[in-house]
């Protein structure tokens, strides 16, 4: 699975010996501290984001070992003259206090990143250092994506990213990187759904892809249709129920106990309404009013 993620900001920072090291560790020629500017970038977190995905601690552990040495460029646009900067050092951080909507611990990657000092860059580093060029994103590969309420994977089991069931948060959590492409800087998006871009590459993955959400659909179709039938039979055979609790609890139920519910109360139904014969059976001997005696 490609996505992309929108996360943190740029910051400049100084390059000491140790950054010289690393950066000239991707270099043809030894560069000085005065021919390079570096800055940190938050690049990912362990947060639910806005399309109900997260990535995990460990994934972050990973991804910080992958994204050493790749390059930096404008809106995930693939080309060798957007490339701007290289990541030459990565650390998973901590923030103590701070607990995520998963409800673990708070920790973001940051990662360093450096660019030449060259007129061509210079409209680039003054607009990171006013705070212009800020946000980042990033492009990577993870090999699952795991439901946080069933542990299957998110997508193809009944659970919609972003509904509660029996009190917990359903998100899909990012697991086992597999690559990171690049990183990038993107523009502050204004609606909700921005900043998050998945791709899936090739026809099968595309078709693939089309027939997951023609399922989906079709599932929360009938599972909505399922759950107001139970409501209907709820609130026929027991007039006390009240209709916006019964209907907050059915939102939370599966399609096995909501067949289950739907059957007891079918069956007390049964028993409150039993259906009664419309026609009685006719007395022998008794002619109906059309009935005519015929003499031979």
């Amino acid at each position: 699975m490609d996505i992309s993620k929108q996360q943190g900001a740029a910051a400049p920072c100084a390059a000491g010996e140790d950054d010289l090291r690393r950066i000239n560790a991707f270099t043809r020629s030894p560069l000085a501290a005065e021919q390079v500017y570096c800055f940190a970038v938050r690049l990912c977190d362990n947060e639910v984001d806005r399309d109900f995905e997260r990535f995990s601690r460990e994934s972050l552990a990973t991804l910080g070992d992958l994204f050493v040495g790749k390059t930096g460029i404008f809106d995930h646009r693939w080309s060798a003259e957007g490339q701007t900067a290289r990541i030459y050092k990565t650390e998973l951080t901590d923030e103590p206090g701070r607990v995520t909507a998963a409800g673990d611990g708070y920790c973001w990657l940051k990662g360093w990143a450096y660019l030449l000092r060259t007129e061509k860059n210079d409209d680039l580093i003054r607009e990171i250092e006013g705070g212009i060029k800020k946000e980042v994103s990033v492009g990577c590969a993870v090999a699952r994506s795991v439901c946080s309420v069933c542990g299957g994977e998110s997508g193809r089991c009944e659970h919609l990213r972003g509904q509660e069931y029996g009190g917990k948060l359903c998100f899909a959590e990012l697991q086992s990187p597999t690559d990171a492409y690049e990183w990038s800087f993107v523009a502050v998006p204004a609606q909700r759904e921005a900043g998050v871009v998945k791709r899936f590459t090739g026809g099968s993955d595309g078709r693939e892809l089309s027939l997951l959400r023609q399922q989906a659909r079709l599932g929360r179709s009938y599972l909505s249709a399922l759950r107001g039938e139970v409501v209907r039979l709820g609130l026929l055979t027991d007039e006390t129920l009240d209709p916006a609790v019964l209907r907050r609890a059915v939102e939370g139920l599966d399609e096995p106990s909501l067949l289950a519910l739907r059957k007891g109360y079918e069956a007390r139904a049964d028993r409150l309404f039993p259906v009664r014969p419309q026609l009685r059976p006719r007395p022998a001997g008794e002619k109906l009013p059309d009935e005519t005696d015929f003499l031979v």
